[in-house]
């Protein structure tokens, strides 16, 4: 395979330097420019036509933002925002989401990180599964155009390897990682009051983001999102989602009351939060009357915790490779057998309400 191209736009020249020596100490990828602000970034962009861009939110000129729109609008490609981690950076990075960003990387990102060979691996990581992935859908789809199947039934097929029964279920865990915050607003707000428990999220994101990603949620849908808060007494009809660089459990006291749970442990886990900690967190309270949901991301959180639940004789449903951003997550759990429902990303919450009402 030819190696992949990246366009990198930022006003600070250390982030420049930096972002270059850490994407190309991979033999696969290359720096095919740089750009000092928006304008030029996206002239460069119609130019060259790079196979992802990493861009700046805070620029001169022309800000991210504006840069990120007009790129979408005239010439789309995948883009990793650079973002800092505060509330403003937060907000700003959940609309470039919804303008039509992949992910975002932080800007605080530097050789004198103590976590830079992590943050290197990440980006990496990130860049080839996104430009890979996007790269796959594209060459499949002039496959089914010269085939003549129209692609768009394809991406809108639920698979069905065994029928959910509606069995009194008392949880909804759902663990989703890269492309997930615009993935959620097409979940969450369509989701009826009606299902009448608990559900726990946990999306991988950094400290403050979660909380961001809550308020906009909450705000677009019918039952209640909030990111979750320590020892607070878990209601139905309430969306939990774990607060970043902490992981989400449940506790059970002797009256039989169960509460949220928020710990720095395990530090073992490549992510925190981490969805496997969650799920089987839930699971061991709630059992197989826990339904599980696995979206779209970056390698196989949450596996271990469907595979603990599948063996409990519980139920799983995974999003279909056509809508992923990143089929990572879901791809491990339906290579592994225990997706029960293979659905498109605009049919999860259809096939949620569908076994949850009675």
């Amino acid at each position: 395979m030819s190696k992949i191209k990246v366009l990198i736009v930022d006003d600070s020249a250390f982030m420049r330097k930096s972002i270059a020596i850490m994407v190309e100490s991979d033999k696969d990828i290359e720096v095919i420019a740089t750009a000092r602000d928006g304008e030029e970034g996206y002239n460069l962009a119609k130019t060259l036509k790079p196979d992802l861009i990493t861009l700046d939110i805070e620029m001169p000129k022309m800000d991210g933002l504006t840069a990120l729109k007009k790129i979408m609008k005239d010439c789309p490609t995948s883009v990793l925002m650079v973002s800092s981690l505060t509330t403003e950076g937060a907000e700003a990075t959940l609309k470039a989401l919804e303008y039509g960003a992949i992910d975002f990387i932080p800007k605080e990102l530097s050789f004198v990180n103590v976590n830079i060979i992590k943050v290197k691996e990440d980006l990496i990581r990130k860049i080839k599964d996104i430009v890979r992935h996007r790269q796959l859908k594209d060459g499949l789809s002039r496959l089914r155009r010269l085939k003549g199947i129209e692609s768009a039934r394809a991406s809108t097929t639920v698979t069905v390897n065994k029928e959910i029964p509606r069995v009194g279920f008392k949880a909804i865990v759902l663990g989703v990682s890269t492309g997930g915050p615009l993935s959620l607003q097409k979940v969450i707000p369509r989701l009826s009051k009606k299902i009448n428990v608990p559900m726990f999220i946990v999306q991988h994101m950094p400290p403050k983001f979660t909380k961001s990603l809550a308020d906009r949620l909450n705000g677009m849908s019918e039952l209640e999102v909030k990111e979750a808060e320590a020892n607070e007494p878990v209601r139905s009809n309430v969306v939990y989602i774990a607060p970043g660089g902490f992981h989400m459990g449940l506790r059970k006291n002797s009256t039989g009351h169960i509460t949220v749970d928020i710990s720095e442990m395990p530090n073992t886990t490549l992510h925190r939060p981490s969805v496997d900690v969650m799920m089987e967190s839930v699971i061991n309270i709630y059992g197989k009357y826990t339904l599980s949901i696995i979206m779209t991301g970056m390698g196989r959180d949450g596996l271990e915790a469907v595979k603990l639940l599948k063996n409990l004789g519980g139920y799983c449903i995974a999003q279909n490779e056509e809508s992923c951003i990143v089929y990572g997550m879901p791809k491990a759990v339906v290579d592994f057998g225990c997706a029960d429902i293979i659905s498109p990303l605009e049919k999860i919450a259809d096939e949620i309400n569908k076994v949850m009402i009675r």
